[in-house]
């Protein structure tokens, strides 16, 4: 019966590790398995990332594409289905929703997206407000400032 005291793994599972320079006898002497000279032979050897011994690395073959625009500015998106929480003749501005959750900071950017529908008469005092969400504010009898 097989119990804890004589558990033991299968034939084969653990492998006893390779013991280098013992000798020639065990066929990893003298050298080490590490060859004649160059710097892998030596101690301290390290390969930098991506180095193919000489070849041209990956990162270099590969052709470059594209470009990072530095001055791109990244907007946090606010749907009018989010605006309709907030009171009837309320000014939805950054203090606002920071109260609300909606942004972390005052640096944040923020657009108002036309998501949903809007009953409520808001004054959106925000950085930007999509052309088709201005419609739906207005006919709502809201106003925008940006």
């Amino acid at each position: 019966m097989l119990r804890l005291n004589n558990l033991s793994p299968s034939k084969g599972a653990r492998k006893s590790r390779k013991r280098i320079g013992r000798g020639p006898g065990s066929g990893f002497g003298k050298t080490a398995g590490r060859g004649h000279k160059g710097a892998r032979s030596r101690s301290g050897y390290t390969a930098k990332p991506g180095f193919e011994g000489g070849q041209m690395p990956l990162h270099r073959r590969l052709p470059k594409r594209g470009f990072t625009n530095i001055f791109k500015r990244e907007y946090t998106i606010i749907s009018l289905a989010d605006l309709s929480r907030f009171e009837d003749n309320t000014t939805v501005n950054k203090a606002l929703l920071i109260e609300a959750g909606f942004i972390a900071n005052d640096e944040e950017l923020v657009k108002v997206l036309a998501n949903g529908e809007i009953t409520k008469g808001l004054t959106i005092d925000v950085d930007k407000v999509s052309q088709g969400a201005r419609e739906k504010i207005l006919a709502a009898g809201g106003s925008v400032k940006e």
